[in-house]
């Protein structure tokens, strides 16, 4: 009888984890529709300033609004979603770049740090709510959409390039006021959504500390 009760248990934790993990249709193509923003961010191409050759591109703002605006499960899956075709051959990054021509270049790091930075955005996101706070949200976006993306860039970079490691650190410095402004837009426009779609990210616990 307690290995049939075990059995049972461990068959209802696991059904329990499914129905968490688990994606309606619905849910699915709010994914496909912001893999399909990404992409289309990328359509005005790229702007390269300063020696590192990394380029300035608007697709890190759809990163940004796919982990506040959809959370982790959704977030993590529109990204990857867009990363699997990129690499499949698409020419979906901005410049008309395919995933393999990125990670072969000496900032993969950047497109690399995608999939993490959607997913930090998209828990942090999940944490505060059942209510969306702009001053908040824009918080969640530098630290999963530039501080997290910045650190695996600066590791590519030293990986793939000749830089100390300082240089590699500091090559992101230049971009910083474009990125702080992304970050400000996603955060503005997820507050607009989630006030007038309330629901689209489940709490995952109320949490204090990101109250007032």
């Amino acid at each position: 009888m307690d290995s049939v009760g075990s059995d049972a248990a461990r068959a209802g934790a696991m059904a329990q984890v499914r129905r968490r993990f688990a994606l309606t249709p619905g849910e699915l193509a709010q994914a496909a529709v912001f893999a399909a923003l990404i992409a289309a961010l990328g359509l005005p191409g790229t702007i390269t300033l300063g020696a590192s050759g990394v380029p300035i591109t608007f697709q890190t703002l759809g990163v940004m609004l796919a982990g506040s605006i959809l959370g982790p499960r959704k977030g993590v899956l529109a990204v990857g979603l867009f990363t699997v075709l990129a690499i499949a051959g698409l020419p979906i990054l901005a410049g008309a770049r395919t995933g393999l021509v990125s990670l072969a270049s000496p900032t993969a790091g950047f497109f690399v740090g995608w999939l993490p930075a959607v997913f930090v955005i998209g828990a942090l996101t999940a944490l505060m709510m059942p209510r969306y706070r702009v001053g908040w949200g824009i918080a969640i976006n530098i630290l999963g959409g530039m501080a997290v993306i910045y650190c695996f860039g600066a590791a590519g970079l030293l990986i793939r390039t000749d830089l100390s490691w300082w240089a590699a650190v500091t090559s992101s410095g230049i971009y910083v006021p474009g990125d702080l402004a992304k970050a400000v837009i996603a955060g503005v426009v997820a507050a607009q959504v989630h006030r007038t779609r309330p629901g689209l990210v489940a709490p995952w616990r109320r949490r204090r500390s990101f109250d007032g």
